[in-house]
């Protein structure tokens, strides 16, 4: 018996090392073919399958021994020195993904052809994007061939560009039965035949929108499927070697193509990643430290599912080969009077995403973001015994990509407490990357959908649900509602934020302008902070320190105003910090306008903001302080993000309720509409920006005329007046004149030294006809735009490339989109 097993153990070791020797065999072959590109004085025939079948028929390489094996050195050198080997090279890759995909590849050998030439691909796509003479190559045709959404009747798909060829390809090993999805035949012979014809809306991977079955779990075809989209994430990455562009019709032709009617699998493919994205629980059962034991395949497919959607979701106008055509050359007419162009967005993935209504839709994709949102979020009693997901920033784009597209979706978010579901997770990133410089992009995009969902009403109503979560942050201790925890983290953003974030204050305040009317009750602590705001912007230094600093002042009078005039009622703790806090106002009001008070002002050089850290405050228990990234950290560069005016619109609530949009609207209360920057420019933020000395590179080409403009500005009495004239200060002064000596006599009267007894007197108080006439609620409201659009664009593909780094698909090759940046 123990001579049986000692030789089975010496049979499967030789079997083994065998299958090692084998496998480092084909890499040497492999590796050889590579340097024969570069090193044969002639071209290598296109016809020479023995040279070609070398890199994906003997090959047996992973992904990572692909990057290995292929230098980016030699790529280049293949490129510059041999164009026609590498012109072949992709040819020959091309031809046998569509030749699996006709086949259905029903052997090993066939789905290990397709994967090894997917690799191949990957690796080489972004040394083509990088060179500007290579880019069209993969677009070019046949002369006098069709682009018509069927193969000739001939047969002849090779008048299509390559491009469309491999991108119809990988659609259709997408969902090729037994490599990427379950077979429904019994005979595998019938896999061929069936490839073509098959509709692959039966094939859908995860049951949810669209589809009630769920497929059994398969960890080989989710590895295939992972493998696939990775090569569509390089071909859709010509984006990053262009440089930033807001024009419109600098589309992506890849996308533009894939997302069009000539692609006979959108539908599935569009509902299969969103399923698998939405339906994914990243903890399971709930069993402890599981995520230790086993790999989670579904997982790196999920986070490719979501990474291709974000990048295909471009509302971009064409359709078809139409808009294919118009990417590649803008000069091509629109086909926008075609009687026969589709209704609704070109873009199938768009149009698809805008047209989901049904509610049990919406919930399950409403649900699944939340979940996976609040991952990280969630408290174990044993320490990483859950798994943790890391792809949060796509999610956050993700769900602003819908709320943004699909207005449906939106109302349901905001129609139930379930938007506090996606609220709270959003806070907690602002609140832990608040002083980490690599990670403004992901603090951009949270304040960006704070401020779309700010704009309906129903956010403000929803927001008066009692806090009653206890996730840890590094935030002071309080008891109240969810618009309590927005302030005070906002709070913790401006005062104890990195001074980059400083362009995001008018954004910031701008969310709490617009849920100011409906807000029935803030905390003694929200209350403090938001006089601690109007504190800090409101010191002379800081006011005349730039041309726009006196916004900030003017939101938040706009906010104790909306309060005062609407939900006076239950905000005692709001009035009762006024009181105390009335020298603030009385100072705005009397600031000092004469030239000599301030030149004297701005010679002090004091701290503009009074930034403090929280020790006096306890913390969260279990929480931790927010950290600076490490040094080295990798960071991508951002462009410039329009100033509030330009990415918001005012309307004004009218008496039943609906929104009436201000096309001309009074200057006197809106401050970044005063007369004093009528046209204030895109880059007004940067110039704040510029001020205190922290300038980004990246923003370097957008900053240099407003640099030099706010270098030769000075305050002066004039301009000085003409904001200070416009201060809306009435309704606070009236509250304090009346407010204060009724105050004043009952601590005198009943020696009252607890503020619990003011704060009584001050509940059951009343300004009925005592106040000047409420002003209309004024909403802004976030209206998208051509500088909104470039900086997501670069914010997108600036995540993407940060979170591919196995393999590094993109590292060291020519990115122009954004800078690579180490902190």
């Amino acid at each position: 018996m123990r001579e049986k097993l000692a030789l089975r153990i010496g049979a499967d070791w030789t079997r083994n090392r065998a299958g090692k020797m084998g496998n480092t065999d084909t890499k040497l072959h492999f590796r050889k073919a590579v340097i024969q590109l570069t090193t044969r004085t002639q071209p290598v025939e296109a016809s020479d399958d023995a040279f070609w079948d070398q890199f994906w028929v003997d090959a047996s390489t992973t992904v990572q021994d692909v990057f290995a094996l292929v230098p980016a050195a030699e790529i280049r050198a293949v490129r510059e020195e041999s164009p026609s080997n590498l012109a072949t090279l992709c040819y020959k890759a091309v031809e046998r993904l569509v030749q699996g995909a006709d086949s259905g590849c029903p052997s090993d050998r066939e789905r290990r052809i397709i994967l090894n030439c997917t690799r191949l691909l990957i690796r080489i796509l972004p040394y083509i994007f990088e060179d500007a003479d290579w880019r069209g190559f993969f677009w070019s045709t046949v002369p006098g061939a069709g682009r018509a959404g069927r193969l000739d009747e001939d047969g002849d798909d090779e008048a299509r560009p390559l491009a469309e060829l491999l991108l119809l390809a990988v659609a259709d090993l997408l969902f090729c039965p037994d490599f990427t999805v379950q077979s429904h035949k019994t005979n595998s012979a019938d896999t061929a035949e069936s490839v073509r014809s098959m509709d692959s809306c039966e094939y859908i991977w995860e049951a949810g929108v669209g589809f009630a079955q769920s497929p059994p779990l398969n960890y080989i075809h989710d590895v295939n499927r992972t493998e696939l989209l990775k090569l569509l994430l390089t071909c859709f990455s010509e984006a990053m070697y262009l440089p930033p562009s807001s024009d419109k019709k600098n589309l992506n032709p890849w996308v533009a193509f894939f997302c069009s009617i000539e692609n006979r699998h959108t539908l599935p493919l569009f509902t299969s990643l969103l399923n698998v994205v939405c339906a994914y629980d990243p903890v399971g059962h709930g069993i402890p430290y599981n995520h230790l034991l086993f790999s989670d395949y579904r997982e790196q497919l999920v986070e490719q599912a979501i990474q291709i959607l974000i990048v295909t979701l471009e509302h971009e106008g064409g359709s078809g080969s139409g808009a294919t055509l118009r990417a590649l050359d803008p000069t091509t007419p629109s086909a926008a009077d075609d009687e026969q162009e589709p209704p609704g967005p070109d873009n199938l993935f768009v149009n698809y995403l805008s047209r989901i209504h049904r509610e049990e839709d919406l919930s399950f994709i409403l649900k699944g973001l939340a979940r996976l949102l609040n991952n990280p979020l969630v408290q174990t009693y044993l320490p990483r015994s859950t798994k943790k997901i890391h792809f949060h920033q796509e999610l956050l784009i993700l769900f602003w990509k819908f709320c943004d597209f699909n207005k449906k979706f939106l109302f349901f978010v905001l129609k139930s407490s379930d938007v506090l579901d996606m609220l709270v997770p959003i806070l907690f990133y602002l609140n832990d990357a608040r002083a980490d410089q690599a990670r403004v992009g992901l603090m951009h995009i949270g304040v960006f959908i704070l401020l779309l969902l700010s704009g309906e009403r129903n956010f403000g109503v929803r927001l008066n649900k009692p806090y009653t979560l206890r996730v840890p942050m590094d935030i002071p201790v309080f008891t109240g509602n969810h618009a309590d925890l927005l302030i005070v983290i906002f709070h913790k953003v401006i005062s104890g934020g990195h001074q980059r974030l400083q362009p995001l204050f008018d954004c910031l305040l701008t969310i709490i302008v617009n849920i100011s009317p409906y807000l029935k009750s803030l905390s003694m602590v929200a209350a403090n902070k938001l006089l601690h705001l109007l504190e800090a912007f409101t010191t002379p230094w800081f006011l005349f320190s730039t041309p726009h600093n006196h916004h900030l002042a003017f939101f938040l009078l706009e906010v104790f105003n909306n309060i005062i005039q609407y939900q006076f009622d239950g905000n005692c703790n709001l009035v009762y910090a006024i009181i105390r806090k009335r020298n603030v106002f009385h100072q705005l009001a009397n600031l000092p306008s004469d030239a000599a008070s301030i030149q004297k002002t701005l010679q002090k050089k004091k701290s503009g903001m009074a930034r403090t850290n929280s020790t006096m405050n306890e913390s969260m228990e279990g929480s931790r302080p927010a950290v600076p990234a490490e040094p080295g950290t990798l960071k991508t560069s951002l462009e410039a993000t329009p100033g509030i005016d330009k990415i918001t619109e005012k309307s004004q609530v009218s008496e039943d309720g609906t929104l009436v949009t201000v096309l001309h609207p009074d200057r006197p209360q809106t401050p970044v509409d005063d007369g004093v920057t009528g046209g204030a420019s895109d880059t007004k933020n940067l110039e704040r920006n510029h001020e205190v000395g922290h300038t980004e590179s990246e923003t370097s080409r957008s900053r240099l005329s407003s640099v030099s403009s706010s270098a030769t500005w000075s305050a002066n009495p004039d301009w000085v007046l003409s904001w200070k004239a416009k201060l809306p200060l009435q309704t606070i002064m009236r509250l304090l004149q009346v407010l204060v000596p009724q105050v004043e006599k009952i601590c005198i009267d009943k020696g009252l030294t607890d503020e619990s007894e003011i704060l009584k007197f001050l509940q059951h108080g009343t300004l009925v006809g005592l106040l000047p006439i409420p002003h209309p609620i004024l909403i802004r409201k976030y209206q998208a735009n051509a500088g909104t659009a470039m900086w997501f664009r670069t914010y997108v593909w600036g995540v993407i490339y940060l979170r591919n780094v196995d393999p590094p698909i993109w590292y060291d090759t020519d990115i122009r989109l954004f800078e690579i940046q180490r902190i």
